[in-house]
């Protein structure tokens, strides 16, 4: 059974984390709250600690992982050089929501990287996160803190959903804030590149590097080749029952339309959708005294930062309602923390997407 520490949030209680940042120095795995999503910690430069926490995830080897360091000097034994770029956006946007990948040194086990020659580190800014890496005084290798390929986990709750007795540890300080992971920049070549959007904007980004530029979305499904970033597959943050993304202007009337056609044939559907959304849909109704419709809103669409907060304890409240479908409207990506959301549910699709 997994162990569960409770702690505040504000402020955690050092005694109650010692256990954890123990078990991580030993090997352990220790699932633990970021500002982003949960995270599942090993130690970083512990090959066979770094080997236990893919086994736990079922994550394939080409995914790498992303290393959260509690002071900005613990970089210097995780990288071989670090570039003025980096140094910059790290004066920034550490500690917060921002990875940056680097030149690997020689120290950091090729497991963590899948081999290459790069390492992405990050400095979080929960304290919670802080407080376990500060008293571990190790870099802890930390993916989201769920089965491969789910939603990631913004409570403690969802850790146990998909990883009880696989791990040793959670560390329960209630739900995360961001809601979506981490931003990351390569900053290994002359011109800064986001590989994967989050909080950290490109806005924010261009505000301090002008030159910074959005990679070209990544869509693979292939797991055999190594990934530059964490989070790149076509199909990942994906819940179990299948799921239809709708695209455009008429996305919700679409939404209705199918979920009638779906309902009239006994079909169980799930609608994510945004707050202004619940009165058209409630045309989805279909015959009467067929299954039920289940709807879950996750903010207004012009609140991204609501919406990237709820959207994947949304997902999983759908994936356990046990339904058949989940249709999902899109949200406004034209910048800003709308990329990034329309990213996760891009991929949390599978790109099977209605336009």
């Amino acid at each position: 059974m997994t162990d569960v520490i409770r702690v505040d949030r504000a402020a955690p209680d050092l005694a109650a984390l010692r256990p954890a940042a123990e078990r991580l120095r030993s090997g352990g795995l220790v699932a633990f709250p970021t500002e982003t999503v949960y995270g599942l910690g090993a130690h970083a430069l512990d090959a066979a600690a770094v080997r236990r926490l893919f086994e736990a995830k079922g994550r394939p080897a080409t995914d790498p992982l992303i290393v959260h360091v509690a002071r900005l000097q613990a970089v210097d034994e995780l990288v071989s050089s670090f570039p003025d770029a980096a140094r910059t956006l790290a004066a920034r946007f550490w500690p917060g929501p921002l990875t940056l990948v680097l030149p690997r040194a020689a120290a950091v086990p090729g497991a963590v990287t899948a081999g290459l020659d790069t390492v992405a580190v990050r400095m979080p800014s929960h304290p919670v996160a802080r407080a376990l890496l500060e008293l571990a005084g190790i870099p802890v290798a930390a993916p989201s803190a769920n089965l491969f390929s789910r939603p990631s986990p913004t409570r403690a709750a969802h850790v146990l959903e998909d990883l009880n007795d696989r791990i040793d540890i959670v560390i329960d300080a209630g739900s995360t804030d961001v809601g979506i992971e981490s931003t990351v920049v390569d900053v290994t070549g002359d011109t800064p590149t986001i590989l994967r959007p989050g909080a950290v904007t490109l806005e924010m980004l261009r505000k301090v590097l002008a030159q910074t530029v959005l990679a070209e979305r990544a869509t693979t499904a292939d797991t055999t080749a190594a990934m530059p970033s964490p989070g790149l597959l076509a199909k990942h943050y994906s819940p179990r029952t299948p799921m239809t993304l709708y695209e455009g202007s008429g996305a919700v009337d679409a939404i209705v339309a199918d979920a009638r056609l779906a309902r009239n044939r006994g079909q169980r559907i799930g609608i994510l959708a945004a707050d202004e959304d619940r009165r058209k849909l409630a045309a989805a109704g279909g015959v009467e005294g067929g299954p039920p419709l289940k709807i879950v809103g996750i903010g207004a669409a012009d609140e991204p930062e609501l919406i990237a907060a709820k959207l994947y304890a949304a997902l999983r409240e759908l994936d356990a309602a046990g339904l058949d479908l989940i249709l999902a409207r899109s949200f406004p990506a034209h910048g800003g923390l709308g990329l990034a959301i329309q990213d996760r549910l891009r991929r949390a699709a599978g790109n099977r997407i209605a336009t």
